[in-house]
């Protein structure tokens, strides 16, 4: 049995994601309906006049700034790309589109970034492209299901794995258990996996860190829960990168000096478990 999962709490974080939460869901409580689809897929687009959000059947699942639209708007978010305080990769895969919140962010953080995003749903993909790319970037955008595609994929080729798919209750456990298994066979001992759960029980998690563990045992594996919110993060780095070091002295990354102030904050109230 792993640790109690830890909660991002300092210096006043946890408050600080509690009171961003509470004035997005006001924002969110004033919205007006934008799309309704028509298809069996609930998909559903509402705006104000600072946000415009996508949800799958009441469920919100993305929010984008109005005025900046790469601006991360939701707490995983955050979590889910800490890898970049320790590498530059140039080569990355986002299972899992929505609206695209990850998509905007890395393609608006630099050039050099080979960005490939798989979403199974063309659904997600119209709305996408009608609503959430107000600046209508020409994105790599594959309409599939994102574990056979990986699977067909060259590991070497790939340096980021970024696993967010939503994820129905209907599917169950399986298929969560069938992903990892995809994820980390297509994992190259130089390149890095994130994963974002839903809200599965602590016995799943556990489950779940055993299995990567079991998977991959040359990779840190470090997870996070987030405050005040359902999901949790795991991110998966190579062994023979030196965290400690790098979290403190990293020339090597995309993001702002004022960027990476912030973020490292976080890094360490992560679980590591190897």
């Amino acid at each position: 049995m792993y640790p109690e999962t830890r909660i991002l709490e300092y210096h006043g974080y946890n408050i600080k994601f509690r009171n961003w939460l509470m004035q997005l869901a006001k924002h969110l409580a004033q919205g007006r309906l934008v799309y309704l689809s028509q298809q069996q897929e609930a998909i559903t687009v509402s705006e104000n006049d600072s946000y415009r959000w996508m949800a799958f059947s009441d469920v919100v699942q993305s929010v984008m700034h109005q005025r900046n639209p790469w601006q991360l708007t939701l707490p995983h978010q955050i979590a889910l790309l800490l890898p970049l305080l320790f590498s530059k990769p140039a080569r990355i895969i986002e299972l899992g589109l929505g609206g695209g919140n990850l998509t905007r962010f890395l393609q608006h953080l630099s050039p050099e970034i080979m960005l490939t995003t798989v979403e199974h749903s063309q659904e997600v993909i119209k709305s996408f492209t009608q609503y959430f790319n107000p600046e209508r970037v020409n994105l790599d955008i594959i309409c599939a299901d994102g574990m056979t595609w990986l699977a067909q994929q060259n590991s070497s080729d790939i340096d980021w794995i970024i696993c967010d798919v939503y994820q129905s209750q209907e599917f169950g456990f399986d298929c969560i258990v069938n992903q990892l298994e995809v994820l980390t066979s297509k994992l190259d001992s130089q390149a890095c996996l994130s994963i974002n759960l839903p809200d599965i029980s602590d016995s799943d998690i556990n489950l779940c860190l055993t299995i990567l563990q079991q998977l991959q045992p040359n990779h840190h594996i470090t997870y996070f829960n987030i405050p005040n919110y359902l999901n949790i993060v795991i991110h998966l780095t190579p062994k023979h990168w030196q965290l400690h070091r790098l979290i403190k002295r990293n020339k090597q990354s995309y993001l702002t000096p004022i960027t990476i102030q912030r973020w490292r904050r976080f890094w360490p109230h992560g679980l590591q478990l190897n």
